[in-house]
């Protein structure tokens, strides 16, 4: 299992959101936050809005989830965002105590 976390630009949101839905990656989490990369333009202390999204996905989606957020949130600018990938040792569905794969989706 691997934890996808992205950070794009809000007015992308909603179209990565629903281009993942359209593969069958439902489960994700989602809130505003305010950063900056290493884009020019920007005076270096400022920071910009951006949405984060975090999922955890099986082993075989990871490739098909950073396609879909690629392709819905990059418009070849600077700021487009960046995508994180971390290895997840567990997961475990409270409501039924299933582990692993069975437990995300």
């Amino acid at each position: 299992m691997k934890k996808v976390e992205a950070i794009i630009r809000g007015n992308d949101f909603d179209r990565v959101k629903n281009a993942l839905k359209q593969v069958g990656i439902v489960p994700l989490t989602a809130y505003p936050v305010q950063g900056r990369g290493v884009q020019g333009g920007v005076p270096p202390y400022d920071l910009l809005p951006k949405m984060k999204i975090e999922l955890v996905v099986k082993d075989r989606d990871l490739e098909k989830v950073i396609d879909v957020i690629v392709r819905n949130a990059r418009s070849g600018t600077p700021g487009d965002g960046k995508i994180f990938v971390l290895p997840v040792e567990e997961a475990i569905r409270i409501r039924t105590e299933e582990r692993g794969n069975e437990a995300l989706y």
